[in-house]
């Protein structure tokens, strides 16, 4: 084991958000235009054993929660293949994949038999017609099946179902979500408007706020706030009678940036120390390049020391990075 990661404020890293591809077959209004976008060069992207090797290092610094994102982690050619090389490595202790759900039908098997211990599926709408207005993909139906096929599998579970909450838009959903997560096994999380959309859209008048939802809820059905754990992103509350239960990812309204303890690794290799950054370091060259690890950890240290304390996004002068969610992964 080697020492500890910890940035300049005093905070260890212990969990990384690895994006295998900035490709997606979905094209959600939030995070890309209905065109798309120019997608990476193949070589641009990191191999398979690149990705793992850079996750066993940080895996040997206590980085030990590992997530898969995108894009969509699932168009990634033989994703299952790198799921099962990164379960094999001895300090990983949580990996997780955080997908639209759209290929879970065909992949959940393969991705549960490879280690996979957690997933995120994101759905916006529970109603067919508004789904498509959200992703401009006509995919509900088949999204809900990939989800079935995955809660099959006892190992899969707890998954969790996350909305972008947008003013306007999710008010309308909440009697659905609701029902949803109290008639099935899922955590139904609501998470905050960010600004990290192609388009630079994004206001903060259509951020709807984590509180007002919990209100909205609470008052269909009464809820229960459960303890926060460190580091956790959700604040979670369960319903009173006990059926079910909803988080909320209030990122805008109440940062959680205080015991941050996350870091970023893109598809074409570049750590991010914030979802919000404007730096980046460069891992994909010098690994390339025939850096040992040691040279590699020297890297990331210098990085990682200098983590944002907060992302700003509420304080004058905020600049949105030039990377959409996509191309940085959630």
């Amino acid at each position: 084991m080697r020492e500890p990661l910890r940035d300049g404020h005093g905070r260890l890293i212990g969990d990384v958000r690895v994006s295998v591809t900035d490709r997606c077959n979905f094209r959600c209004q939030y995070c890309m235009p209905a065109e798309g976008l120019p997608w990476l060069d193949r070589d641009g992207i990191l191999r398979f054993e690149e990705v793992a090797r850079l996750v066993a290092l940080l895996a040997s610094m206590g980085v030990r929660d590992v997530r898969l994102t995108g894009g969509e982690p699932l168009v990634r050619r033989d994703f299952p293949r790198l799921v099962a090389m990164l379960a094999a490595i001895e300090d990983v202790e949580d990996l997780s994949i955080t997908t639209n759900g759209f290929l879970l039908e065909r992949d959940a098997a393969e991705l549960v038999a490879a280690g996979a211990d957690r997933f995120n599926v994101s759905i916006d709408s529970l109603q067919q017609d508004r789904f498509y207005e959200m992703t401009r993909r006509d995919a509900l139906p088949q999204v809900l099946r990939g989800l079935e096929a995955l809660a099959a599998f006892p190992q899969a579970h707890p998954i969790k179902v996350n909305a972008v909450a947008i003013r306007g838009f999710t008010e309308d959903e909440l009697p659905a979500f609701v029902a949803f997560a109290r008639e099935h096994p899922y955590e139904v999380r609501f998470i905050e408007f960010m600004p990290l959309d192609a388009d630079h859209a994004w206001r903060p008048e259509d951020v709807l706020r984590g509180e007002e939802i919990r209100a909205a809820i609470d008052a269909i059905h009464p809820l229960e706030p459960q303890p926060r754990e460190p580091h956790a992103t959700a604040r979670v509350h369960r319903f009173a009678d006990g059926r079910g239960q909803v988080g909320f990812v209030n990122p805008v309204s109440e940062p959680f940036c205080g015991d941050c303890n996350r870091i970023r690794l893109t598809a074409d290799g570049r750590l991010r120390t914030c979802l919000f950054s404007l730096n980046e370091t460069d891992l994909r060259g010098p690994l390339r390049a025939g850096a040992d690890d040691a040279e590699l950890e020297r890297i990331i240290r210098d990085a990682v020391w200098r983590k944002e304390l907060k992302h700003r996004v509420n304080e004058p002068g905020f600049v949105q990075p030039a990377r959409t969610m996509s191309a940085i992964g959630g």
